[in-house]
């Protein structure tokens, strides 16, 4: 490998207050290819500008253009924490996340600099540099769906192609390798554009060629073992956290927009985190209510309350079948920090102690497994934010799950008034995950939006937001195993080892260059 070729650092491709516009561009345009804009296309649009913003910049300079582009990017995709909460969690989320996209952005700067040096053919240019940009893209988001306190899982470019021609990939290579093949895309167009000395019409010719050997890839089949009728109901109730509502209302709001499904021949029904604000275990008129409704509809019913047990407090989703109460539970595994519990209380409380005091109970972090045996059906239950976490994700595959019962609730998060993108960012994470199991995906929020998703992404059946029914459907069932549910992380890691690798292989090339020059001139 020829490390000493070329000796300088790539020159910038446009000066540097073109990159920080360039940079400040590409994180909104990133925000338009989520929902509820959806438009897909622009996400390796806006990573391509992004590189081109990068390119011939120090560590120091990508980190700062970096910064730029994330603070734009995750400023606007998650506005929608200013509703309830204000601007002090919105702008300290934002700029966290600015922070890591910055740091991601700096690592891949070396790269677009130094990387020549170090794959100095076009066959390494074409071949490796776009792999190794595409990697680090993805170590970046894997870090942060992780940590810290657990991460946040938001935001990750395969998130924004829930409806796009490489949806069917999610199912070959999961949500991270998703990620990498939009990343890699945007910068195999970036570095084609480069070679100047090939023909335009052969270097567009590669680009459509790569483009279209992924869309045509084909869905990985699902075999549907059987079928479940599932009442999916929606109260539009006022659940937020701050909702000065008297006790049982919420519960009350579910109980009728359940009352219209009576009659009807289902197996199951399902409502949303929360949707008991009483918990049946502790009071007998709730259980009462309960009981009403799944001996009504002679069905298993699968809701969400808030539970305490030893003094310690749990987001829960009970099984409860009619005459008989609970027969199972699970408890929220991946609770969101600084809204359900605080972490580290006494070290943040003295930068904003009255927003810290409003997370007045800890949530704990679920141990239970997170399947139902409801009736023969194997059931895998996700709780909110649940269903963006990838481990979460693949234990109820391990768990045998046939058909996942996503349940949140959005009611911080918006208005019929003022509604947010909140709840439609989170249907396209169901909906990715849906393809990437090959599981129906029953999300059902108790404001929306909720949506019944085929295994292949399509909608079964929606409800709008801010009203109050019910989705009644025949939804299959599936034992189908994804190769992205076979390799797991896997594939993460491999990306991101080969991403990391080839950034140390581009510090090793600075430094090679730095000392040619030191010598070449005489100190």
């Amino acid at each position: 490998m020829h490390l000493g070729v070329p000796t300088q650092r790539a020159t910038p491709l446009v000066p540097f207050w073109g990159a920080i516009l360039l940079g400040a561009g590409s994180g909104y345009l990133l925000d338009a290819a989520f929902p509820d804009r959806g438009w897909w296309p622009l996400a390796p649009v806006a990573v391509l500008l992004l590189l081109v913003a990068l390119r011939g910049r120090s560590f120091g300079t990508g980190l700062l253009v970096g910064l730029i582009s994330g603070s734009v990017f995750w400023l606007v995709q998650i506005i929608w924490l200013t509703r309830y909460l204000g601007p002090v969690p919105w702008l300290a989320l934002g700029i966290l996340q600015a922070i890591f996209f910055a740091i991601g952005c700096a690592l891949i700067a070396v790269v677009l600099g130094w990387g020549p040096a170090v794959w100095p053919t076009r066959l390494g240019r074409l071949g490796m540099l776009p792999v190794v940009v595409a990697g680090l893209w993805t170590a970046r988001e894997g870090f942060t769906a992780v940590a810290p306190y657990g991460g946040f899982a938001w935001g990750r470019l395969a998130l924004s192609q829930s409806q796009s021609p490489f949806t069917d990939l999610a199912a070959w290579l999961g949500v991270a390798g998703l990620s990498f093949v939009i990343a890699w895309v945007a910068a195999f167009a970036f570095f084609l554009i480069l070679e100047t000395d090939a023909p335009a019409l052969r270097r567009i010719g590669a680009i459509v060629a790569a483009i279209a050997v992924l869309i045509v890839l084909p869905a990985w089949p699902v075999i549907v073992s059987g079928t479940t009728t599932v009442a999916a109901v929606q109260g539009n109730a006022d659940a937020g956290l701050f909702a000065n509502r008297p006790a049982g209302e919420i519960l009350m709001d579910h109980v009728a927009a359940s009352l219209p499904v009576e009659g009807q021949d289902v197996d199951m029904v399902v409502w949303p985190e929360n949707a008991s604000d009483v918990d049946p275990t502790r009071s007998f008129q709730a259980s009462r209510m309960l009981d009403q409704v799944a001996t009504a509809l002679d069905a298993p019913l699968v809701a969400g309350t808030v539970t305490e047990r030893d003094g310690l407090y749990y987001n829960t989703s009970f099984l409860w079948e009619p005459g008989q109460g609970v027969v199972d539970y699970y408890d929220k595994g991946h609770p969101v920090p600084f809204a359900e519990y605080m972490p580290d209380r006494a070290f943040w409380r003295p930068f904003a102690p009255e927003l810290i005091d409003l997370v007045g109970r800890d949530y704990q972090m679920g141990r239970t497994d997170g399947v139902f045996d409801i009736d023969g059906v194997i059931a895998g239950i996700s709780i909110c934010f649940d269903i963006a976490d990838d481990q979460l994700v693949a234990n109820l595959m391990g768990q045998g799950a046939q058909i996942i019962l996503a349940q949140t609730n959005n009611a911080d998060f918006g208005t019929a008034e003022q509604p947010t993108d909140e709840s439609a960012q989170q249907l396209a994470i169901a909906r990715i995950r849906a393809v990437e199991t090959g599981r129906t995906v029953v999300n059902i929020s108790t404001v929306g939006e909720s949506a019944i998703v085929a295994p292949n992404g399509s909608t079964i059946d929606s409800l709008p937001a801010f009203t109050a029914g019910a989705m009644v459907q025949e939804v299959p069932l599936s034992d189908t195993t994804t190769p992205a549910m076979v390799v797991g992380r896997g594939l993460e890691w491999l990306a991101a080892g080969v991403g990391l690798a080839g950034f140390v292989l581009a510090c090793a090339a600075a430094v090679r260059g730095r000392r040619i020059r030191r010598s070449a001139s005489g100190r």
